[in-house]
């Protein structure tokens, strides 16, 4: 089942999309939740009534006259009020490329324990523009990733029944403003600015019992299902970057598990997988210099169409907008 957001009269609504058509939840039936937040909170009484209402539109016993394109919709992230957004670090050859961009030994700890940080879930986006600050066009970089939401409350959540929590799969876009970011983290803190002001998510959330077909084992060594889907980023029409969920060394399962530890996780959390090997300008341009000294740099900037792609969870397409303003943070720096 593929679970869209949009926005309607200034409102979010929550439906269904068959074929092309986004049927409303109260289609399906009149006591489902209209809105994502409220499907999550609810999610074991209300999936398995959706599930039935999506049968019925594919039988024909729900008209498809009581469907809209999906192309009319103003889509929005399809969990557009998260509870929390936490952003792993799980793909090894991402990690182990950017450190020998460095010229750095791997870290042995990433093998160890899966890891995260937390960033603004109050500035999550969907598809659509993005109008950015000045600042951010510093080194701007796309993270091609995945990201899942949990569906039901749970605290010290084991690795092996950590699956059940998830409820859907989605494209993640952890935008990046680079300069902020090196700058900031020289500090030992973790990303901040560089990070907090723009993570897009969708365009919609794929349930699991949709991605069943693409499941695969986890690596040697690790527990949770893993998915065997490509990942391809491409700007202006070019591609620029490719890998699969499957190359995850960290599942899912692991990160909720970690997360979870002394913590109570939401139905609306969203976990996103950290970046793809290959996914992001920043260790594209290591990767390049290495092998050319004279190798240009690519960094993102206004008017870039920026597409993410999953098979099975669609396309998240986003175009770099430029806020009219000459307003810098970096310029207020005392040195």
């Amino acid at each position: 089942m593929k679970l869209v957001s949009y926005l309607q009269d200034g409102s979010d609504h929550l439906g269904v999309l068959v074929d092309g058509l986004v049927y409303d939840m109260e289609m399906l039936h009149p006591d489902l939740p209209n809105t994502m937040g409220m499907f999550l909170n609810y999610w074991e009484e209300v999936f398995p009534a959706a599930l039935v209402g999506v049968e019925m539109i594919k039988e024909g016993r729900i008209s498809q006259s009581k469907g809209k394109a999906v192309e009319s919709l103003q889509l929005i992230a399809p969990v557009p009020y998260p509870t929390s957004c936490r952003d792993g670090y799980a793909f090894r050859q991402h990690v182990a490329a950017a450190r020998r961009n460095r010229k750095v030994d791997m870290i042995a700890e990433f093998d160890q324990y899966p890891i995260f940080y937390m960033t603004n879930h109050l500035s999550i986006t969907g598809p659509g523009p993005l109008s950015l600050m000045p600042d951010h066009f510093e080194k701007l970089d796309f993270e091609l990733e995945a990201a899942i939401v949990i569906c039901k409350r749970g605290r010290n959540i084991k690795a092996e029944e950590a699956d059940e929590y998830i409820g859907g799969l989605m494209i993640m876009n952890d935008w990046s403003a680079r300069r902020l970011q090196m700058e900031e983290m020289l500090l030992n803190l973790g990303p901040a600015k560089g990070k907090d002001f723009a993570t897009s998510i969708g365009p919609w959330l794929v349930t699991l019992d949709e991605l069943k077909e693409f499941e695969v084992a986890a690596k040697e060594g690790h527990e949770g299902k893993s998915w065997n889907l490509k990942m391809t980023c491409t700007i202006n029409g070019v591609q620029v970057s490719e890998g699969n969920v499957s190359d995850m060394d960290w599942t899912f399962a692991e990160i909720i598990e970690r997360a979870s530890y002394g913590v109570e996780l939401h139905p609306g959390d969203v976990i996103g997988s950290g970046t793809v090997g290959t996914g992001c300008f920043l260790e594209l341009n290591g990767t390049g210099k290495l092998n050319d000294p004279n190798y240009q740099e690519q960094w993102l900037k206004a008017g870039d169409e920026v597409v993410l792609n999953i098979d099975g969870l669609g396309s998240l397409v986003n175009t770099i907008e430029a806020e009219e303003t000459d307003w810098s943070i970096l310029s207020k720096k005392k040195v």
